[in-house]
């Protein structure tokens, strides 16, 4: 089939795309293109490795491996190397003792035998490198590429380069648990295992096992994403400037530290998600792939298309051979050997274009995403829909799903979309414009200039089917330099007066009524999955900034504070209370995951949103004084409706003006706002309420 056939045949199962968006029917031809150069990866990889998931198998062969007899087999591409070696403690750094043969591929490997006593020839947890002979007769050594384990050595030895060590432990960690089934909607905590903890310190896995995941499962989250999971010399880098793919950070604990934390979480009905950094890689040479066989080409592009200016990092070539078998086999390695049950790959604006999104704004505009000269990296874009592929196979293989997130800014079309429909193929795409309308209103405009209309697109305005996770902050929120939402609201006051004992002032009484009206907003009207930052959900009063010379190497900043949560005498509970109240309540009565919200009222004088989803009636009185008593709303279902969530409830930091117990709304048959009833109801100042129908409170109490 020539190519031009195998576009015209792809075109022809993309008119589910078109059938849902016809402004993408111009279009069709390049979204078909765009679609066969992933496709024809497939046909490629089926024919030389067997399938995709079988290319991804390469964790398993390349890099070292014990074998059945304790002999060890080491495999490493370098193509442009003359010679190579194995070195490390075991043959006391002897560049001539094992040589490696090189194949046409460009691959070494060697077969290391055993010690005569039957033993592995390199103990558990020795030093190893590779050594390289260049053309030029060069010697360079560097950490395996695809080591599964590198620590930084002791700082007597005034040496800040990782050493890749060989990982055999004697036991191996064999996991309880199986993956948890997919919730109907995801409630995702994203979570740093470092920070994790109030002490000036960096935490560790097994604390973070024992200490915040009861934490996350009391607050009703079902779903962990991790961050700074995969090796990164630089801790201040929060784990986005990755030195070895294959090692997790060693920092917080060992592989079995980590293999028990995900596989307690299992246990307790939580997934968890990989933040993956395959976006670009650290410059470090002597502990990264940076020059790894001395040139600058082996997994990345040459030059100055190679370099990510911003991030001062490298940028992987996505249309060669062993670079898809690093990063498609890296994926795999995490499915496999730690039981993740999906990823955040982040940085995708930053693949998906050759300008990496600097400096370039985007309007929206189809050409600028799709046209055939548009800015957009090919090569990298069907990596995408390659690692898409190889998690809806994954998930096939081994009956389970495994879920996939899109952080991208641009909002680029189809990213979404499943694969068959010539969509890239992610679940979900993070709403980033959220945070920042936050931020923005916070920062800049009083109470009474707030815009019901901008917050109600803004947190509606999302392609249709395709599903979006919303959040009011994440960590990029948090970082130094900018303020957490309870921060802007309350950072006057946040250490004086947060104390129950201590008067209730403006500052916090606001601070406290928005932070909850603004979570409730965001997670039911914003999109199909929800996310928080951890430590966010109670307010946390400080940003995060992590260890550096800027700061003389504090750990202050770069902790949460959890014990805050724990005194009763302070009003963090209340937030507490209420995020874990909201998520419950979702739980129970479902609007995640479901069709989009018909806003029905976005009243600007009144300051009041109300709007329904998945037949809950939600209303927001964002007033900062003004309560309204028999307010009418309209409602599409005739009924009975009750309260099922109340922000002003006196356990959340409310003040209680609401008698639930007498709070009865009976429908009246007259067209309103558009909806065919209406009720009438009391709604008081910054309050948020939710309603259900008594059948459906009924239904769900049995």
């Amino acid at each position: 089939m020539s190519q031009n056939q195998g576009i015209s045949k792809v075109q022809d199962s993309i008119k589910e795309l078109t059938k849902i968006d016809p402004w993408l029917e111009p279009y069709a031809e390049e979204i078909a293109y765009r679609r066969s150069i992933a496709d024809n990866w497939i046909d490629k990889l089926n024919k030389n490795e067997g399938s995709l998931l079988n290319f991804a198998n390469s964790y398993k062969t390349m890099g070292l491996h014990i074998q059945p007899d304790n002999s060890i087999i080491y495999k490493e591409y370098a193509p442009n190397a003359v010679n190579a070696s194995l070195i490390g403690d075991f043959n006391n750094w002897n560049h001539d003792s094992n040589i490696m043969i090189k194949d046409s591929h460009g691959h070494f490997s060697i077969k290391i035998q055993p010690n005569n006593d039957g033993t592995p020839k390199i103990p558990h947890n020795s030093r190893i490198k590779i050594y390289l002979t260049l053309p030029n007769g060069e010697k360079i050594a560097r950490l395996p590429a695809y080591i599964q384990r590198a620590t930084q050595p002791p700082k007597e030895y005034n040496n800040p380069s990782y050493e890749a060590r060989f990982w055999n432990p004697p036991i191996k960690y064999i996991f309880q648990n199986k993956r948890p089934k997919l919730p109907k909607s995801i409630k995702i905590y994203e979570a740093h295992i470092g920070i994790s903890t109030p002490d000036p310190k960096i935490g560790t896995y097994n604390e973070f096992t024992d200490n915040i995941l009861p934490i996350i499962k009391d607050l009703g989250y079902n779903t962990i994403q991790l961050m700074s999971i995969m090796e990164h010399a630089y801790y201040a880098s929060f784990g986005y400037q990755i030195t070895s793919f294959f090692a997790i950070s060693s920092r917080f604990g060992t592989p079995e530290d980590l293999k028990r934390l995900i596989d307690t979480a299992h246990g307790l009905g939580l997934r968890v998600l990989l933040d993956v950094v395959h976006s670009h890689a650290s410059k470090n040479v002597e502990d990264g792939l940076n020059m790894f066989d001395g040139t600058d080409y082996c997994y990345f592009h040459s030059g100055g298309k190679g370099i990510h200016d911003q991030w001062d990092s490298r940028l992987f070539n996505y249309g060669h051979y062993e670079t898809l078998r690093f990063l498609l086999s890296n994926l795999k390695f995490y499915l496999d050997e730690y039981k993740f049950d999906g990823f955040r790959f982040d940085g995708i604006t930053s693949m998906l274009y050759t300008h990496h999104g600097i400096g370039s704004g985007f309007s929206g505009n189809y050409n600028e995403y799709l046209s055939p000269f548009a800015p957009v990296d090919k090569e990298a874009l069907a990596y995408m829909m390659l690692a898409n592929d190889l998690s809806s196979d994954y998930s096939t293989e081994n009956n389970c799903t495994i879920t996939t997130i899109a952080e991208d800014v641009s909002g680029y079309p189809t990213l979404c979309r499943p694969r068959i429909h010539g969509g890239v193929g992610f679940d979900y795409r993070l709403a980033m414009s959220i945070p920042d309308m936050w931020i923005k209103i916070l920062k800049h405009k009083s109470d009474e200039e707030w815009d019901m209309g901008n917050i109600s697109h803004t947190l509606g305005n999302r392609r249709y089917r395709e599903k979006c996770v919303s959040y009011c902050e994440s960590h990029d929120q948090a970082l130094v330099g900018d303020k957490t939402l309870a921060f802007w609201l309350m950072d006057a006051e946040m250490y004086t007066h947060m104390s129950v004992l201590s008067p209730l002032t403006q500052v916090i009484d606001r601070g406290i009524q928005l932070h909850k009206m603004i979570r409730l907003i965001t997670q039911s009207l914003g999109g199909e999955a929800y996310l928080n930052f951890e430590g966010n959900e109670f307010g946390h009063p400080e940003w995060l900034d992590f260890p550096r010379t800027g700061n003389g190497e504090s750990y202050h900043y770069a902790r949460r504070q959890f014990n805050l949560i724990k005194d009763d005498l302070l009003r963090y509970k209340f937030l507490y209370q209420f995020d874990k109240a909201m998520n419950e309540t979702e739980e129970k009565f479902t609007w995640l995951n479901s069709e989009p919200a018909y806003i029905s009222l976005k009243n600007e004088t009144d300051k009041v949103i109300v709007f329904e989803r998945n037949n809950k009636v939600f209303l927001f009185n964002f007033h900062p004084t003004n309560s309204y008593v028999s307010y009418r709303i309209g409602v599409e279902l005739s009924g009975t409706y009750r309260i099922i969530l109340n922000t002003d409830r006196i356990k959340y930091g409310g003040h209680g003006t609401i008698d639930e117990s007498k709070s009865v709304f009976f429908t009246t048959d007259l067209e309103w706002n558009g909806r065919k009833n209406f009720i009438e109801i009391y709604l008081p100042a910054r309050t948020a309420l939710v309603l259900a129908l008594e059948q459906e409170i009924n239904n769900s109490n049995k």
